[in-house]
């Protein structure tokens, strides 16, 4: 009896450690080690405040909402001009910060976005199409506003667990109101 007493509390010793150390997960399972490295490079925006200090903006950008299945949200974009500007795609400098509003107002942390200007601006193309973490990046898509090119992009949810999937566009765990 002894025996299985210690037995058993030994394997619940087990799986509490298990749970105590279990990667966070996405739809696609536990994030990889790289994903990983970007959400800790991304942590410190869970301020947005901290966010805006290293120029990020969110002027006039709204909450992306899906209406049709699966629904769900991408959420407000907060985008870096500069990084958006240099034509680079570094995994722990994205181009956009993907929030979602909270009901105190204040902004949540749920993703990330890296976006590539398409070369050609030719929608029938794809010779320039980045690749990043083993996937290939969405698009080319038009601009979604009159002033945004034709472009790539690639969400990744870093900071929130997508049933979709770790690089689905939207989130349908979120909503922005």
């Amino acid at each position: 009896m002894k025996l299985t007493v210690l037995a058993l509390s030994g394997l619940v010793a087990i799986l509490a450690a298990a749970v105590l150390v279990a990667p966070a997960l996405s739809g696609d399972g536990p994030l990889s080690p790289e994903l990983r490295e970007v959400r800790s490079a991304v942590a410190r925006y869970h301020s947005f405040e901290q966010a805006k200090a290293d120029g990020y903006t969110v002027a006039g950008e709204p909450c992306e909402e899906q209406i049709a299945s699966p629904g769900g949200a991408m959420g407000i974009h907060a985008i870096n001009p500069a990084l958006l500007a240099d034509h680079a795609i570094d995994p722990l400098q994205p181009e956009i910060l993907l929030y979602v509003p909270k009901k105190n107002g204040r902004l949540e942390l749920v993703g990330v976005e890296y976006f590539k200007v398409d070369e050609d601006q030719n929608l029938g193309t794809a010779g320039d199409r980045p690749s990043l973490f083993g996937r290939a990046f969405d698009g080319p898509m038009p601009g979604h506003n009159p002033t945004m090119p034709i472009h790539y992009d690639l969400h990744v949810w870093v900071a929130e667990a997508n049933p979709s999937g770790v690089f689905a566009p939207f989130n349908p765990a979120l909503a922005c109101s």
